[in-house]
């Protein structure tokens, strides 16, 4: 018998940064438990140059990597999706299709790379902070004992994780 694998949708407006790293992040620190997506409710129709530049160099694959709209996921045939974290205010505040399989929902808002203004470094900098503050979150994620957590329970640590505070770089 296979352990089951966990479906996780990523949200964000524009579907071409926060997201991306998310989904990125977590097919890789997931080990194999998780599967991830990301998806927007205005998507950008391309990924930041930036945040692909910045997977690259992290050695994460980028090949399919695309900004999409989140109906995708509402759709009969999407996967069934286990949960669904939004990581931008907008998205947050806007109103979501309705999931198959009715997953468990939380909001993991920060800061907008792609909106950074400043230098090319400074720019360069805000991606590697994002990425920075969704690889703590998501390694905590990925550290839950899934199994043993009702549901009530799990939703609390959930939403404690988009609550906390990005330790300094």
């Amino acid at each position: 018998m296979t352990d089951h694998v966990y479906n996780v949708l990523f949200l964000c407006t524009g579907n071409s940064a926060r997201s991306i790293l998310a989904e990125c992040i977590l097919n890789r620190e997931g080990n194999g438990r998780f599967r991830a997506f990301s998806a927007g409710s205005h998507p950008k129709g391309q990924v930041h140059p930036f945040a692909i530049d910045l997977l690259k160099k992290l050695n994460h694959p980028t090949a399919g990597l695309r900004s999409k709209n989140w109906d995708e996921f509402a759709a009969p045939d999407a996967p069934q999706l286990d949960f669904v974290f939004t990581v931008c205010d907008n998205a947050a505040n806007e109103v979501c299709p309705v999931w198959p399989g009715q997953p468990m929902t939380a909001h993991w808002g920060l800061p907008d790379p792609a909106a950074a203004e400043g230098t090319e470094a400074e720019r360069h900098f805000a991606f590697a902070d994002a990425y920075r503050m969704l690889l703590n979150r998501i390694g905590i994620f990925t550290s839950l004992p899934m199994k043993s957590l009702d549901r009530l329970s799990l939703q609390k640590r959930l939403d404690e994780i988009g609550r906390s505070l990005p330790k300094s770089a």
